[in-house]
Parts: C-alpha cells; sequence; structure tokens
C-alpha cells in the first residue's frame, strides 16, 4: 500500500498554505508532518482524506486518484484519527471501536460477529480491552488515544492518518502513543502523522517532511538533520540534533542551543 501526495497547492482565499508538496508514504513506514503553526500540517492531511479540494496536484492510493475512489473506497484504504474527539454520548469503548467497521457494515445492518472479533483484535493490540466495556466518557485522555486508534485499526485499512496524534497529552501518556506508532509500523502499518514535536518525528520516523511558512515542503531522512540546520530554519530557533545511545539503542535527540 503506498500513498502519493503529487504537487498538491492549496489555499484559503488569496493567502497561499501549501505550494506544490509531493512526497510518498511508502509501505510499512512512518512519514511525520512537522513545522510551525499556520504551515499547513491539518490542511495537508484534511486533502489527503478528501476533506478539501486541491487548486492543484492529487493523491494516490496504489497508483489510483482519490478523487476517483468512492468515500467507502477511501476508508477501506485510509484510517484517519482527529486530534480531538468529543464524547458526546456515553457509548462503551467497544462500541465506538465497532464504528471503525462501518465501511464494511450494509446500510442499516447491525455488526456482526466477525466484526465484534476485529473490534476486539484491535483492542487487544493495544493493550486495553479490559476497557472494553467502560465508558468513553471515563478515559483518561492517553486511554482515549489509544481507543481512537484501535477504531481506526478496526477499520481494516493498512494507511493510518493521525493528526498530532499526542496533542493535550502528558508525557508519559506522549512516549505511550509514540511507542503505539512504532509498534503499529511492525505490524505492517504504513503511517503519516503530524506532530508539533520535531523529536517525536526523529524518534520514529522513516521520514520527515518538513512544511515551510511559503507553502514548500522538503522530504528528508531522520539522519540528513543531524547538523540541525533545516530545522533551526524552520523553527527559527538555533537547535542542535544529538545522537544519543539508550538500552533500546540509537536515539536522536532535539535540543534549542
Amino acid at each position: 500500500m503506498i500513498l502519493t501526495v503529487d504537487d498538491l497547492s492549496f489555499g484559503y482565499g488569496s493567502r497561499k498554505i501549501l505550494d506544490g508538496v509531493s512526497f510518498m508514504l511508502e509501505s510499512s513506514c512512518i512519514t511525520s508532518l512537522i513545522g510551525r503553526n499556520g504551515a499547513g500540517k491539518t490542511t495537508l492531511i484534511k486533502l489527503i482524506m478528501g476533506f478539501l479540494v486541491p487548486d492543484q496536484g492529487c493523491v494516490l492510493i496504489n497508483g489510483i486518484n482519490s478523487s476517483d475512489m468512492k468515500a467507502e473506497g477511501r476508508a477501506k484504504a485510509i484510517a484517519y484519527i482527529p486530534q480531538y474527539t468529543s464524547m458526546v454520548y456515553k457509548y462503551s469503548v467497544l462500541d465506538s471501536v465497532l464504528m471503525g467497521r462501518a465501511p464494511h457494515i450494509m446500510l442499516f445492518s447491525h455488526p456482526k460477529e466477525n466484526d465484534m472479533t476485529k473490534a476486539m483484535e484491535a483492542l487487544r493490540m493495544l493493550g486495553i480491552d479490559h476497557l472494553a466495556k467502560r465508558p468513553c466518557d471515563e478515559l483518561s485522555g492517553g486511554e482515549r488515544q489509544l481507543m481512537m486508534i484501535a477504531r481506526a485499526l478496526a477499520q481494516d485499512a493498512e494507511i493510518l492518518i493521525l493528526d498530532e496524534p499526542t496533542a493535550s497529552l502528558d508525557y508519559p501518556n506522549q512516549l505511550l502513543v509514540m511507542e503505539t506508532i512504532s509498534l503499529l509500523k511492525s505490524k505492517g502499518y504504513s503511517i503519516l502523522f503530524s506532530t508539533h514535536s520535531p523529536e517525536q518525528a526523529l524518534m520514529v520516523s522513516d521520514r520527515i517532511i518538513l512544511l515551510q511558512m511559503d507553502g514548500k515542503a522538503v522530504s528528508r531522512e531522520p539522519e540528513e538533520l543531524l547538523d540541525g540546520e533545516e530545522l533551526s530554519k524552520l523553527y527559527g530557533r538555533k537547535l542542535c540534533i544529538a545522537d544519543v545511545e539508550t538500552g533500546k539503542g540509537r536515539r536522536l535527540v532535539c535540543v534549542p542551543e
């Protein structure tokens, strides 16, 4: 499963947000989107999901223009985890995860045994199956985010797109979500996520897309950012990238000079 963003441009009125953005999300890889507020991270995700129509360019899923696909077909290929989800009704965690099966359930039909199995498998994969009967509004922030990821997994899509998945989470839960993203890559998922933290991008990404304020974007492997120059220019602050050894191997960390 390969996602290709080809020469995407988009603006609100006279303001250009994205200008000729191109990159590829390869199978079983993690690509991150970084940049300052207003650089277009969420806008780019909305274009990929089909929530917005580009002024120029296209999104290809396995070589097929996503605009030529029906909504159901896109939903079977890409699962989306939004930045924040408000829990209006007191659904249980299992009921909420079952909603991810919607592309596979006929209109006016009820979930079948296979749908229940898929939902429970997703919960078990993330280690939160013990929460299945708990009301969603009783979850912590980290538990809620894992539930939303489980809903996406139940969707049976191979591409996962997460918009700032650690926003509003405390540090331990941020680490939990990033570890979960790495786990999903090892399970064969292709993952695109946006983040305000360059360190999160350096931690788990195979490729990092730097969205600049002029609407342009550059694609880099984490090791190409070691000198800190491009990240310093991107954020307008002098940054240093250190390659440190931890008990679990090498890790790149980002610190201000």
